[in-house]
């Protein structure tokens, strides 16, 4: 082929990728077709045909390599460059004011004008960009480590892969927003996943985080999500969020059109309720507003408190309240062996998803509503949690109703259950109950003891209830065969399930002890006993003296764990755990300055995440707390500092940086 050839066919494939670029943009951010969607596809597909014919001149952010490669394996961990925070609550003006004022005492001299936009009930995301290409999409994870979920976020057509063509050549740095679904696309999409007779998304968001967290990117660009962006937290020297927004714009974000600049409270508060009446006719499931410090300097100022922003705060619309009917009440018994009763409800759409239970607490919860199976009640749901009833409606019972009683035995499995004086719960007697050995392999395989990734409850129910397993050392003699002939088990499902157990095997010596469920035995307290016995072995012979003897564990704590330690039935099952290969490591402790101190850490570090930073104290031989006290060594103070920095030059606790830190920590 000639030179001249050659050089057409790159024009025509550079032309032809700035042309449906430019129609993807018009189209996806804008919503503004400037074509039909047979022109588009006509012109797509006019790329695809040079690309696949000429690959060595595709370009590489080309518009049709946004979906593309195999599915993946597992997502791959994420470091944020910038801490991905979350935002303080508010449900009410009251409660807003309550926050100006704790603003305005920090800064008393300051005069604040506000940035307001709907708050999206959808996923965050974080968008990195290297000269102007994106190169990485995350979710939040814990605010420092998310997933990575890039190749799932190029199909979506409103995130820009390259940022050159909207004029914002060279740019380098995180974009942050929301993944979202239309409630349209949701109802759709519930309508296929029924006809496949798969589970249903119970709201938007679910939706979008599920659509986000799939393997195979095709099935994610089916989904139809949309981008919408709200902060960049690389300094480009604006001077205020509502110029955030505009520079977003610019460079080809998709905005929603509802955000508004406010003098004040008063406005405010008056975007908030015009948001409200809207609400139930806007295309996307939102749960309230946004408003941030709108200078962004002040805004830098304020710094953070905890996980949260203090110049930025979610104005939550009221926790929704509905009606509905107490069908029974059933008791739910814990790791531990409490009772909760649970109240069964005739299936009612609040908030945003369908619920068909309550949580009653206890007796006493139970004693003060007055409320009885068959009763008509009202409940209010607030955020992700379980709905609670605040009320019963006496005038509309017909006589039918029943009181409800506390079981005097386990629902479980039979066994007597007793309520000590002073205590308002009920816990069942018998050490070996089901629902406790279900809830202590739920514990096993946790993120803080073996971190078994997607074995879930469901799973692991299953598994009990077929009688493959009976504690958490038979999980790690399961096979394929064992799983695949299981209900909805496929045979890729049973070698992941079979792989990440065994993966799991190499643990150490706290999260081994942590795993074991052990009453009053936290992940502090194991790895306190790791530290003084250093082996199973030895903390399996220690006395109750022994184990009461180190520092931080009282009278009941070493009653327990002895108690446990002495049962054979626990015995037992460490034996048949080791005998599974279990690698057990002991954490080494070096001798350095923090050995013997206590450490509390305060806003985001740079260079280790909260838990990095927790694992090498530990190992530097300190003691992580979790708050500031005069017995407090140091306290070391990161980005965005929260109460805990001002509570120790209160008490004339020693503050100290990331860099000495690392010095201290032999780094």
């Amino acid at each position: 082929m000639s030179k001249v050839n050659d050089k057409r066919i790159q024009d025509r494939i550079t032309k032809l990728a700035s042309e449906v670029n430019e129609l993807r943009f018009r189209y996806h951010v804008l919503d503004d077709p400037g074509v039909t969607d047979e022109i588009y596809d006509s012109l797509t597909q006019e790329l695809i045909e040079f690309e696949t014919k000429y690959p060595q001149f595709r370009l590489k952010n080309s518009p049709t390599q946004r979906v593309g490669g195999h599915p993946l394996e597992k997502f791959e961990k994420v470091k944020h460059l910038h801490r991905m925070l979350s935002l303080t609550d508010a449900f009410g003006e009251s409660e807003v004011q309550a926050w100006e004022g704790r603003i305005k005492k920090i800064l008393p001299d300051e005069k604040f004008d506000y940035f307001c936009e709907v708050k999206f009930d959808g996923l965050a995301i974080s968008l990195r960009y290297e000269q102007s290409e994106l190169v990485v999409a995350a979710t939040r994870g814990d605010g420092f480590v998310g997933e990575n979920v890039t190749a799932n976020i190029k199909t979506i057509q409103s995130v820009p892969l390259d940022l050159s063509a909207e004029g914002g050549s060279a740019f380098g740095g995180e974009v942050r927003g929301e993944v979202v679904m239309t409630k349209q696309v949701w109802e759709n999409l519930n309508k296929q996943q029924e006809k496949e007779d798969k589970p249903l998304y119970v709201n938007t968001r679910n939706a979008a985080a599920g659509s986000i967290r799939q393997l195979d990117p095709k099935i994610t660009a089916s989904r139809k999500l949309q981008f919408y962006a709200y902060d960049i937290v690389t300094d480009l020297g604006l001077r205020t969020h509502q110029e955030v927004h505009g520079k977003l714009k610019a460079l080809g974000f998709k905005q929603y059109a509802y955000q508004k600049h406010a003098k004040n409270l008063e406005e405010v508060f008056k975007f908030f309720h015009e948001i409200e009446k809207m609400r139930k006719h806007l295309p996307f499931g939102i749960d309230g507003i946004v408003v941030s410090v709108n200078n962004l300097a002040t805004f830098k100022r304020l710094g953070a408190v905890g996980k949260a922003p203090r110049g930025m705060i979610a104005f939550k619309f009221p926790p929704e309240q509905v009606t509905t009917v107490v069908e029974d009440i059933i008791v739910q018994v814990g790791r531990t062996g409490k009772l909760t009763p649970i109240a069964k409800l005739r299936p009612v759409f609040v908030s945003g998803t369908t619920v068909s239970r309550a949580t009653l607490h206890n007796e006493d919860e139970i004693r003060r509503l007055d409320v009885r199976i068959s009763d008509t009640v009202v409940i209010q749901r607030a955020g992700d949690v379980i709905p609670d009833i605040v009320e019963v409606l006496p005038k509309l019972r017909t006589g039918h109703e029943r009181k409800f009683v506390m079981p005097r035995v386990c629902p479980i499995c039979g066994s007597e259950v007793s309520k000590k004086a002073g205590m308002v719960d009920y816990v069942c007697t018998n050490k070996y109950c089901f629902a406790k050995q279900a809830r202590g392999i739920r514990h096993f395989v946790s993120k803080g003891a073996f971190d078994m990734a997607g074995i879930g409850p469901k799973i692991l129910d299953k598994f009990i209830e077929e009688g493959l397993i009976e504690d958490a050392a038979d999980l790690f003699d399961l096979k394929e065969g064992d799983i695949v002939p299981l209900e909805r088990f496929a045979e890729k499902s049973a070698v992941n399930i079979v792989a990440a157990i065994q993966n799991a095997k190499k643990v150490t010596l706290p999260k081994f002890i942590y795993a074991l469920g052990i009453l009053h035995v936290g992940e502090e307290t194991a790895f306190d006993l790791s530290q003084r016995f250093g082996s199973m072995e030895k903390l399996m012979r220690a006395s109750k003296q022994d184990i009461n003897a180190i520092p931080n564990i009282g009278e009941v704590v070493a009653e327990s764990a002895h108690n446990w330690f002495l049962r054979r039935r626990n015995q037992d099952l460490i034996r048949r755990l080791l005998k599974a290969g279990i690698q057990i490591e002991k954490i080494k402790v070096k001798h350095t300055p923090l050995t013997g101190k206590s450490i509390v850490v305060t806003g985001s570090l740079e260079k280790l995440s909260r838990e990095e930073a927790k694992e090498a104290v530990r190992e530097a031989g300190g003691d992580w707390v979790s708050s500031v006290s005069k017995n407090t060594d140091y306290v070391v103070v990161g980005e965005n500092p929260g109460s805990k920095a001002d509570k120790a030059e209160k008490l004339g606790v020693k503050t100290i940086d990331e860099k000495e830190f690392l010095k201290l920590l032999g780094r």
